[in-house]
């Protein structure tokens, strides 16, 4: 796969995320196989793709390591398409994706829900943190900083915007004596 991110930007995790699935028929294609979907032919169907996009998305997905290529019949031989645990990884991100969509349509506008497989109860989605529970949907309490293999653009990048957010929190409140 060419490269369309911007050199600075290799380092971030969520531009080479990005550089493997953030392509429209490759979320589409993922669906489909958290759907169960293994086979050329169901995704086809299902997603009303050409067959060279579909060939194009699927040889790309198997290079990435979110599906693996196994054949299923010999004669004439055929394959599927099986989501390896790299791609399984992804399916809260794909869960999270669709449950930012339907917030924001009108109940009787989302054309699928996710539902607990047991009680039928519609779910909703939310990222949390593992270790406290709390939602990550806050800015202010959860931010990014440099990490440890961070380079040191990266580091002034996150130490500006330490440095920023210091100043603001210490700014007084507007009409404040």
């Amino acid at each position: 796969m060419s490269s369309r991110i911007r050199l600075e930007d290799r380092e971030c995790p969520l531009s080479t995320t990005v550089q493997h699935v953030g392509e429209w028929w490759t979320l589409l294609i993922l669906h489909d196989a958290f759907d169960g979907y293994t086979r050329f032919d169901q995704f086809q169907q299902s997603l009303d793709i050409s067959t060279s996009m579909l060939t194009a998305r699927l040889k790309t997905l198997v290079a990435d390591g979110l599906l693996e290529r196994r054949p299923y019949q010999v004669n004439p031989v055929r394959h599927e398409y099986v989501l390896t645990e790299r791609g399984r990884s992804l399916r809260p991100v794909i869960v999270a994706l669709a449950a930012w969509g339907n917030r924001h349509l009108a109940p009787q506008d989302r054309s699928m829900i996710l539902v607990d497989a047991e009680t039928g109860q519609e779910a909703e989605p939310v990222v949390v943190d593992a270790r406290t529970g709390k939602s990550l949907d806050d800015s202010d309490a959860y931010m990014f900083t440099a990490g440890p293999a961070a380079s040191a653009a990266m580091r002034a990048r996150y130490a500006e915007l330490d440095r920023q957010r210091r100043s603001r929190g210490a700014a007084p409140e507007p009409g404040a004596a």
